[in-house]
């Protein structure tokens, strides 16, 4: 894939991500942010393209279905990539805490929460 390509096809992700967000900042009382916590978190970070899901652990679920979900995390790790892709190695990772991040789902299994569609924290 040519670099213009790569490049059109980042530009065309970060606008629609853009656009999910504003649709979810003004979706109003219908579809504010449920809020969850999470003890622990880890979170892969790639050098081009947008970060994976985060996987928590001793997290609350939200009761209610929303647009948007609200995570607390007391301590995330993020692991970044040299490239895009696991071969590439592990170029460093990063202990953050007291992060709070937005995902718009999440599924669970074993004391597991997988949130996905997180924006980089």
């Amino acid at each position: 894939m040519n670099l213009t390509l790569k490049r059109l096809l980042g530009v065309t992700a970060a606008v629609a991500t853009g656009a999910a967000a504003l649709l979810g900042t003004g979706a109003g009382t219908a579809g504010a942010a449920d809020s969850a916590y999470c003890d622990r978190a880890e979170q892969d970070m790639w050098s081009n393209g947008p970060s994976r899901n985060v996987t928590g652990h001793r997290c609350s679920i939200p009761t209610n279905k929303s647009r948007w979900y609200t995570i607390e995390i007391d301590t995330l790790e993020q692991t970044h990539y040299k490239g895009d892709t696991l071969d590439a190695g592990v170029d460093r990772t990063e202990t953050l805490h007291n992060r709070t991040i937005r995902c718009l789902g999440y599924t669970s299994s074993n004391g597991t929460v997988n949130w996905f569609g997180c924006p980089p924290a």
